[in-house]
């Protein structure tokens, strides 16, 4: 049989699992989360939805979620969107269930790797994957291996401060109510159907995403940048505003060869934690 692997994403409403083989999701499940819910109702969701997708034989289990990591012990703190979970021992708590490795990372980082070995990134060495949603999340892939940091925090360019508040309030779908009092959707809709003000306001979004990539290409000096995301769906109305805003670099020739586009691969976010499970080849 071929060797197989769960890839798990954690959402603060739903956790999807897929079972990954060839690189492929041959096989798939949902569920919903209530972010209000407690820590063992949460995990429960999360076992659900792996046992719905399990199959013997699997090398392992890799899981990606909104918080910072320690991904050498597996240690989740601080998810965002579920309260409940302040320090969550998941390693721990799934390899005693299921007596098969499980690994745990960030979600970017795991739509990063899975970008390099799935994606748009597979000739790249250096790629930033950035998730834009109501967060904005990097995951950085140096020399071929995901760049954790020292704590998991590499690529957390959101909490850096911006104008009155900080890069994610600008940079994330937190600019349109921020900025704007409606949710992006409702511009996006607006800009689909040609009304001018919507497109405005994306392009004016967009200057603020180019000051987010100019701070990863200052930080990283990557070969590409892959988004992905609720918010990238709009990248036709912010993509001129977003390289305005790179166009403020002092070393223009890091740009010259700069690639920006957007995922195109179903499923990244399962095929990329799934890799989690190939650790010492990746990390």
């Amino acid at each position: 049989m071929e060797t197989s692997a769960i890839g798990i994403d954690l959402g603060g409403t739903n956790v999807r699992a897929g079972l990954v083989r060839k690189g492929k999701v041959v096989h798939s499940s949902a569920g919903r989360i209530a972010g209000l819910n407690s820590e063992s109702e949460v995990l429960d969701s999360i076992c659900a939805a792996i046992e719905a997708v399990w199959q013997d034989g699997l090398s392992g289990i890799g899981i990606g979620v909104p918080s910072i990591v320690d991904p050498k012990r597996g240690i989740v703190y601080d998810t965002v969107n579920i309260p409940s979970w302040k320090e969550v021992h998941l390693k721990d708590i799934l390899e005693a269930k299921y007596n098969i490795p499980v690994w745990v990372n960030n979600d970017a980082n795991c739509f990063a790797l899975g970008e390099k070995y799935y994606g748009a990134g597979i000739e790249c060495n250096t790629l930033a994957g950035v998730t834009i949603g109501t967060g904005l999340g990097t995951g950085i892939v140096l020399g071929g291996k995901l760049f954790n940091g020292a704590h998991c925090g590499a690529g957390e360019i959101g909490n850096i401060a911006y104008k009155d508040s900080c890069i994610e309030t600008y940079a994330s779908g937190q600019y349109f109510m921020h900025k704007h009092h409606q949710p992006g959707e409702v511009f996006l809709s607006l800009a689909q159907s040609g009304d001018l003000q919507a497109r405005e306001v994306f392009h004016q979004y967009g200057l603020h995403l180019g000051h987010a990539m100019l701070v990863i290409v200052y930080a990283y000096d990557p070969d590409m940048i892959v988004l992905g995301g609720s918010v990238s769906h709009a990248y036709q109305f912010f993509e001129k505003g977003m390289w305005e805003g790179l166009q403020k670099s002092v070393f223009p020739h890091s740009l010259k060869n700069l690639v920006i586009e957007c995922s195109q691969t179903k499923d990244i976010a399962l095929l990329g934690a799934s890799l989690l499970s190939r650790e010492n080849q990746l990390f």
